[in-house]
């Protein structure tokens, strides 16, 4: 006889307790909130710290161009755990003491500066030297050239890979409970450990990072597409 399912789905000695997963429903959209947010707020500020990077090692600015290449390297080899228990534990030993949301932006942004730089070097190393010359021709200053000649290709070019940090730097946001940082790792692991179901947990889990970047891959491959089509980033020679 057919055992009776109220409430829980059964597969293969263990059962899918839909109430529970209803339940907690509202404790991974918290999370959710959180891990979106941190990782958003990440994302943006690594890009304005990694175009300006890029602007100092392509421009060849000295003395910080060599300090940009030591941070490249140090952020790009280095895992945001480390640098997240040095920021929230480490520095307090120095007397400088962040909040938990202080390290976490910190983190993601040095970590992410790092990748955001390499990728937006590529995309100007691709713009050949012509167009910043036909750009200072047509009466344009250098930083006038820059803004609308040079970084629009640059960034048509490295388009895929600045979107692929992006998905990135999200992912990493799983870093951030080592810090208090109530982001859906650390949710997921608060139920587990409180007794919760662990299959229903780890689903729950699953389904929030799809959700949240699922979207932001598809928007990531229809803006790549719409850039190819428009043909931005080609040079052409007449």
């Amino acid at each position: 006889m057919a055992p009776a399912l109220t409430g829980a789905f059964f597969v293969r000695g263990w059962t899918m307790d839909w109430s529970y997963i209803a339940a907690h429903v509202p404790d991974f959209l918290g999370g959710a909130w959180v891990t979106l947010s941190y990782g958003l707020i990440g994302v943006a500020c690594s890009a304005v710290l990694g175009l300006l990077c890029s602007l100092v090692r392509v421009f060849r600015v000295p003395v910080l161009r060599a300090l940009v290449r030591a941070y490249v390297e140090l952020s790009r080899n280095t895992p945001l755990l480390v640098q997240l228990f040095f920021l929230y534990a480490g520095l307090p030993r120095v007397g400088v003491k962040l909040s938990a949301g202080a390290c976490a932006v910190v983190g993601l942004t040095f970590l992410g500066g790092g990748y955001m730089a390499e990728a937006f070097r590529s995309g100007l190393e691709a713009v050949d030297r012509s167009q910043r010359e036909a750009g200072e021709c047509i009466g344009l200053t250098p930083l006038q050239t820059v803004r609308y000649v040079v970084l629009p290709q640059a960034f048509a070019t490295a388009a895929p890979a600045l979107f692929a940090n992006m998905i990135f730097l999200i992912k990493e946001t799983s870093m951030l409970s080592v810090v208090a940082i109530m982001d859906l790792m650390n949710v997921a692991d608060t139920l587990r450990t409180g007794g919760g179901r662990t299959i229903e947990v780890l689903s729950m889990l699953v389904v929030a990072y799809v959700v949240i970047l699922l979207p932001v891959s598809l928007l990531a491959t229809f803006a790549e597409r719409r850039m190819r089509f428009a043909g931005f980033g080609r040079q052409h020679t007449v």
